[in-house]
């Protein structure tokens, strides 16, 4: 806090940047439930989702470990709820399975969902006029990863879309 004091921050900005990247850490909360729902909903023969939505579990979890790490900085309080958008993916991923049982395509669709969902609040969060600087440089950083995660679930369905 008293860095941030001396570096001609305002308290203004320090209580937006705490709620945006607090908003950051619920989002990741709700990749990481997206995932784990995405995981109980895969048959047998989708080893190779089961191990991708692990790693991108683990992924959420250590952007969300980051966010809290440079909210304690400060002694902002870092959120371990879900957002209200995140509920409703997980429950239209349950709608979507009730009707797709065993479809990959349908899956990697829902997954691709809460990445575009990811991207938006990252983008969101990113163009923010009052956050700090080292901030806006840890979304950056962050949102490039995570694009990378979105790109290869997209890569994935269009396969699927090609095999069917």
């Amino acid at each position: 806090m008293l860095y941030f004091i001396l570096s001609g921050g305002n308290m203004e900005n320090l209580e937006k940047t705490v709620e945006v990247l607090n908003d950051l850490v619920k989002i990741n909360n709700d990749r990481i439930a997206g995932y784990k729902k995405a995981i109980d909903n895969l048959s047998e023969i989708d080893a190779d989702l089961r191990k991708l939505f692990n790693r991108l579990m683990i992924q959420s979890e250590e952007l969300k470990a980051e966010l809290q790490e440079h909210l304690g900085g400060w002694d902002g309080k870092s959120d371990s709820k879900t957002t209200l958008p995140g509920r409703i993916y997980r429950l239209w991923m349950d709608f979507k399975v009730i009707f797709a049982v065993n479809d990959r395509k349908a899956l990697l669709e829902a997954c691709e969902y809460g990445e575009d969902a990811a991207q938006k609040a990252y983008r969101a969060a990113e163009q923010e006029p009052d956050i700090l600087p080292t901030s806006r440089a840890l979304i950056t950083n962050q949102k490039v990863k995570l694009l990378a995660s979105h790109d290869l679930i997209k890569e994935l369905r269009d396969e699927e879309k090609t095999e069917a």
